[in-house]
């Protein structure tokens, strides 16, 4: 692992914010409620500080009494006195020692409650921005998530948290303490010498020449080590999400070879990264003991002539010392600031997107109504994209089983998508018992309705808690019910935990059919009014499907359902089959009658059985 010191970052290549100001305003606003403790953690920054800075002084004295009393026995020696002891004035040493000790103990203790209060608020601050973006996150439509992945939504509210979290807690009092020991520490320079001040200063745009040539060169090489890490990651996630495929082709060799070309990259770039960087603080050393030395050659003079003290040259030195550090540090939170600056915007771009809107629009519930949903002249199309479905039509009637079959980019999960209201329709009316499901909220719609999707979904924790999803307040029978309904309840209970079971992150821990178990047990335990089922026996063996097929039969009694097929053999006793092509439905019916018309469906069914001729 790299050093980090105090120019670790300076150099790197970093996010730049759009809206520097606006954003960082709109950060503070974050904090604030805690606004009185910020006040006093700088206050107690200010004060660490200049207990500090005052301290080499302070300390100097004691060196100034020893070597005035070295020169007053000196004296009486060369004069013939006789003297049992040199004249050294050890009580008053021992006060400055005793002052300076006291000093460094407040200096201590207001740093440490400094830090403590800063890492409370911090987190405080941080803590309220993750449950703004969380909350948020709940309310944003379904097309934000289509259009972003979930990696970027991921690095938003865990990296770029991180970031925020880490500056607040560490860089906000450090900014403060760097520019108080920079003005402190100048002060009392110019305060034992001016001249030696300015021969000092001269030492500082030194540095900065330093840094604003070594810095724009180390920036470009981080750049390329960011790029070549990108590609290294990628290839190996994919070695290894991949390795059976890797495995079963004997591309072990070609894989290995990849990854010597991505890491020799990865290594000519940051090696480079790192030397350039790495040479900005010996080029600040040198720069400084430069500075060092014209003072120590001038300050020895001045004693030598009798015009400053020695004690003062000694805390002069300190403090050039001292005097470069704040400038780098200074300029190291620079980069830390603007990457700080660039994850709240990331943040704040979330926190800005448009929301679902409660709509209601003025149509009129049917009193007496016959059909659970209900499709009138449907126009829909995402965002501001053509039209997709156009003047849809459907009656469907409680307890009927509808199958929804088409080609890739029919239309079909866009159905399902105005179904749970993920979407509103552009015109027309979708009704659910007769009422407008605008006029509806959203979890209202959704209460009706419960999933089975292709890909299965299960969170890590146990096989009870996982079926218990369905319904928080389902009993422990009723889980055991809706495990048996499904055929889950024979493997669950051969399990070592039973249903006690920890499922791990991905639950591979389980087979794929049995994962199809445990959704579709989840289904049931939700006892919706309408079930949709997306292929959900495509990833099960042939007995399991058989069994989950009869369950269905006899959990899909009295209860509408929409079945999206790709196998059209699974659909065959469905009530109602919708022949979906270009976001239209061109043929319905159930099956009989649909292979009887020999059209669109038809062509489609029989090609599930027709084998190629090459």
């Amino acid at each position: 692992m790299a050093s980090r010191g105090p120019a670790s970052n300076i150099g790197k290549a970093t996010e730049k914010p759009k809206n520097f100001w606006q954003t960082t305003w709109r950060l503070c606003k974050y904090m604030a409620p805690w606004k009185w403790f910020l006040f006093i953690v700088i206050l107690f920054a200010i004060g660490s500080v200049v207990f500090q800075i005052i301290s080499p002084k302070i300390l100097g004295e004691a060196t100034t009494t020893i070597f005035n009393g070295f020169l007053k026995g000196y004296k009486e020696i060369k004069a013939g006195q006789h003297i049992s002891s040199l004249p050294i004035d050890f009580t008053k040493i021992k006060t400055i020692l005793l002052t300076v000790g006291i000093m460094y103990i407040f200096s201590a203790a207001l740093s440490f409650f400094q830090q403590l209060i800063m890492a409370n608020i911090s987190q405080k601050i941080v803590f309220r921005l993750r449950q703004d973006l969380k909350s948020k996150l709940q309310r944003l439509p379904i097309v934000y998530y289509d259009t972003h992945s979930n990696g970027d939504i991921m690095s938003r509210a865990i990296n770029d948290m991180d970031n925020i979290a880490g500056t607040l807690q560490q860089s906000l009092a450090q900014i403060v303490t760097s520019a108080v020991t920079f003005v402190g520490v100048l002060f009392m320079m110019l305060s034992i010498s001016w001249e030696m001040t300015l021969i000092a200063c001269i030492t500082v745009p030194l540095g900065v020449l330093v840094i604003s040539l070594v810095a724009p060169r180390s920036q470009k090489y981080f750049a390329a080590q960011q790029k070549s890490l990108g590609l290294l990651n990628d290839q190996i996630e994919e070695s290894f999400s991949g390795h059976t495929v890797v495995k079963t082709f004997n591309k072990e060799k070609s894989s290995i070879k990849t990854f010597k070309n991505q890491n020799n990259n990865y290594y000519r770039s940051s090696w480079k990264a790192q030397f350039i960087s790495g040479l900005i603080m010996p080029l600040m050393n040198f720069v400084s003991n430069i500075g060092y030395v014209f003072v120590a050659i001038v300050g020895g003079l001045k004693v030598a002539n009798g015009q400053i003290t020695l004690g003062n040259i000694q805390a002069f030195l300190q403090y050039v010392n001292q005097f470069t550090q704040p400038i780098t540090q200074l300029a190291n939170l620079a980069n830390t600031i603007q990457a700080t600056v660039a994850s709240a915007e990331r943040i704040f771009q979330v926190l800005d997107e448009d929301e679902m809107e409660e709509t209601s629009v003025d149509i009129a519930d049917e009193t007496h109504n016959t059909a659970k949903v209900k499709f009138e002249h449907v126009d829909f199309g995402y965002n501001n994209s053509e039209i997709l479905i156009k003047d849809m039509n459907l009656s469907v009637k409680s307890g009927e089983k509808v199958a929804i079959v088409g080609p890739t980019g029919a239309g079909k999960t866009t159905l399902i998508n105005l179904l749970e209201r993920f979407y509103d329709i552009k015109s027309g009316s979708l009704k659910l018992d007769g009422h407008d499901t605008r006029n509806l909220s959203r979890e209202e719609v959704r209460s009706h309705f419960a999933m089975v999707l292709q890909d299965t979904w299960l969170f890590t924790g146990s096989i009870y808690d996982n079926i218990k999803y369905g319904r928080e307040d389902a009993s422990e029978e009723e889980v055991y019910k809706a495990a048996k309904a499904a055929h889950a309840d024979t493997f669950i209970r051969q399990l070592p935990e039973g249903y006690q079971t920890i499922l791990n992150e991905e639950a591979s821990n389980i087979s794929q059919g049995q994962r199809q178990l445990l959704t579709i047990a989840r289904a049931f335990l939700a006892n919706p009014d309408i079930l949709i089922l997306d292929e959900a026996t495509s990833s099960v063996d042939t007995r399991t499907e058989i069994l989950i097929q009869k369950a269905m039969e006899r959990l899909l009694n009295n209860r509408t359902s929409f079945v999206v097929a790709h196998r059209l053999s699974t659909i065959r006793d469905a009530d109602n089959i919708l022949v979906m092509n270009h976001g239209s439905i061109v043929e319905t019916g159930d099956h009989n009658s649909l292979m009887k018309q020999n059209g669109f469906y038809a062509d489609l069914y029989n090609s599930q059985f027709t084998i190629p001729v090459e």
